[in-house]
């Protein structure tokens, strides 16, 4: 079974170059975006490594409602 993504889908829709937006849990802080570097699926969900807007990198393993998935080609950033 594939774990399921951010966006509805499976990690296997989610790829490489594809975007996450993330949602601050604070009002007035700003979203974040970035570009996915790699997907890596586990048993218990799905982790990106992500290279944000400010250049830096990191890993996140987003939870339902937390973030969305932009297709690459399709984004703003």
């Amino acid at each position: 079974m594939k774990p399921p993504n951010p966006d509805g889908g499976t990690a296997m829709a989610t790829k490489a170059r594809d975007h996450i937006v993330v949602a601050s849990d604070k009002v007035g802080i700003p979203e974040r975006r970035g570009e996915i570097l790699e997907v890596i699926a586990h048993e218990s969900g799905v982790e990106y490594r992500v290279r944000w807007e400010d250049g830096h990198e990191s890993s996140i393993r987003p939870h339902g409602g937390s973030a969305r998935i932009e297709r690459a080609g399709k984004t703003r950033m």
